[in-house]
Parts: C-alpha cells; structure tokens; sequence
C-alpha cells in the first residue's frame, strides 16, 4: 500500500497551536464507521453517543518534561530528548547534530536551583544515543531540567500552562514523550458525567515514544519501522474488559494508543485479553481485523502518518478521507491540541 494515498491537504492555520481556552470545549466530530455518515458536535456531549454499559479505556501515561538542554565540553548547547531509561544509570535519548554528538562526548545538565548532572555518550543504536550519567537521575532531575516535548507542528516553546494542559486529567505513570492527546479533552466533569451514563472507565498504560511524530518515509507502508513501545495493562482492566466482551458491550478506546495496547495484548488462542506488562511494535494498517476495539475517540492526525493510517483500517479509508475534507472546510482544529473525533 502506497504511504502517499494517504495524504491531504491542509491549511497550515488549522493546526492548533495552543489548547482551547478551557479543557472540555473543543468540538467533536462523530463518523460512523458503516455509513460514513458524521455529525458536528461538541465533546461536552460525547455522553449521548455512548451506550450504557460499554467500557472506555484510557491510557493514563503521563507526559514526562523529557526534553533536557545541555552544555557539551565545547561549550555548545545541545538539546536531548530522553526516551527509555536502561540499567547502570542509562539513557537512550534523542540528540540534536545527532553526528556531531560522538561516543565519548561528555555534557553538563543544570537546574535554576544550581544542582549539576554530568553524562557521556557511551554508545549507539536504531533508537538514538545511550547517555550514561555519573549518578542516577529521577522524577525530580526531568521536573526541574527538562521541558515540556511538545509536538514539532508546534511553533512555540513551551509555557507553563502546557505543563497542565499536555496531560490528562487522569495522568499517573510518568514515562510518555508525547500526550495521548485524545484524552486531553477530558474533564472530571466530563468523566463523571460518562459513568453517570452507565458506562465504566478503567486504565491501561502505553508509555508514548516519538515514533508518534516521526512521518512514513518509505513509499511503501509496509517497510516503515515502528518504535518500540512499553505497556502494562491492570487485572482489574483486564477483567472488566473481557467480561465486556463476552457479554456483547462495546469497548470504547480513547486514542490510538489505547487501540494499540489492547490490540497487541490480546491473545487470540484464548480469545481473551491478558493483564500484565509487554511491548509492542504494532502498525495497524488496512486491511486490519480489530478483535477487541469498537469504538474509537482520537483527535486529527498528520498527513501520511501512521496514526491516519490506523484510523483509516478502523473506519475504512474513504469515510476518514471524506470526514477529514468535512473538517477541513468546517475549520476543525488538527493535531495535538485540535478538536476531536468519535468513530462509532
């Protein structure tokens, strides 16, 4: 399949640069996957389009400040994105002047409050450099060195309020270089009024990796590589998402990560979700037989992206290209902070 089959245009002001002014007022545009028919709507009202019963599963990752500046023993300024930490104090991360930082180059991190953090390269491999620090880092190196990753269609540096506004509301487990975007439209509020609905909501993890910005390069999709990602879904996720299934209620996945989280675990020789931890380098690219997802909440992706790809197997390709052209010419905001999109 032809990777450039899955272009469109679009007009560079419908990228949203910033979120909307309040969490829960984006609008929402509802396809069904059979007809290919879709409604103008808002998220505040996702509630009326979800059937009692259902399960909606949410990926809780949270969105580490992953991007870190540096001073190399040259005195340059070089900007690492850390990705996977490793044993012995190790890192793989993304390095810009990716060349010109060579194994055996020492840097110098630093925080306003003067704490120092020193680390060499020590090696290579297919997902970046292997940065090996003099002392462990955690949590509190990341919230007071780093910043926020914002996506690179974002034209802007990151504010403060992107320290909130980057994260879902039900964040927990830090690991994530990218937002599971389609969860930033939720509100409390808003997840209250769901399961007031009847409808339960339970949590998975899939940390985010940057192969969820990196574009297809090859011409043809299926020779594309996709990044390594960790997941870990719950027993109590598990088990309420199985029972869900046998008894014929719909699955809702909120984002694309949810999607591949719970269509890599699935185990079809027992027919069954297992709980647990496990990566994946699933692309899900038509055509593409679903075996647990029904329904899907994600927001508008990228030009030749394999996330378009994803929501094309899902929904069929010519309803996404029909309802992206209806969102292009109804002036939907795309991508990270953009509006979002309910296939049902």
């Amino acid at each position: 399949m032809k990777t450039k089959e899955f272009s469109f245009d679009l007009p560079e002001q419908l990228i949203a640069q910033f979120p909307a002014d309040k969490r829960g007022e984006s609008r929402l545009l509802v396809l069904d996957k059979r007809t290919g028919t879709f409604d103008d709507s808002h998220i505040s009202h996702i509630a009326d389009y979800l059937e009692p019963g259902s399960v909606m599963v949410v990926n809780n990752s949270k969105v580490r400040k992953a991007r870190v500046y540096a001073e190399s023993e040259t005195g340059g300024k070089v900007e690492f994105l850390f990705l996977h930490e490793l044993p012995d104090h190790t890192w793989t991360a993304m390095v810009t002047k990716s060349k010109k930082q060579r194994i055996g180059k020492q840097y110098r991190f630093s925080n306003a409050e003067g704490e120092l953090w020193t680390a060499q390269i020590i090696a290579e491999n297919e997902d970046g450099k292997i940065i090996r620090f003099s002392q462990p880092i955690n949590e509190h190196f990341f919230s007071t060195c780093g910043h926020v990753p914002l996506p690179p269609y974002i034209k802007r540096d990151d504010t403060f309020s992107d320290e909130s506004r980057y994260q879902t509301v039900y964040a927990k487990d830090s690991g994530s270089v990218a937002a599971p975007t389609a969860g930033l439209h939720f509100t409390q509020e808003l997840l209250d009024r769901i399961k007031e609905r009847g409808i339960f909501i339970c949590p998975v993890t899939l940390h985010v990796g940057p192969g969820t910005f990196l574009p297809v390069r090859t011409e043809e999709l299926e020779d594309h590589p996709m990044h390594l990602e960790h997941y870990e879904i719950p027993n109590e996720s598990a088990s309420l998402i199985n029972k869900a299934k046998q008894e014929g209620r719909k699955i809702i996945a909120v984002g694309t990560t949810s999607v591949r989280t719970l269509e890599s675990a699935f185990n079809s020789t027992t027919n069954t979700l297992p709980s647990g931890e496990g990566s994946t380098r699933l692309f899900i690219l038509p055509p593409y037989e679903f075996k647990i997802v029904d329904q899907l909440l994600t927001n508008f992706h990228t030009p030749e992206s394999t996330l378009l790809v994803l929501v094309s197997a899902f929904a069929g390709k010519q309803h996404i290209m029909n309802a992206y052209g209806h969102a292009v010419d109804q002036g939907y905001r795309f991508f990270s902070y953009g509006d979002a999109m309910l296939i049902r």
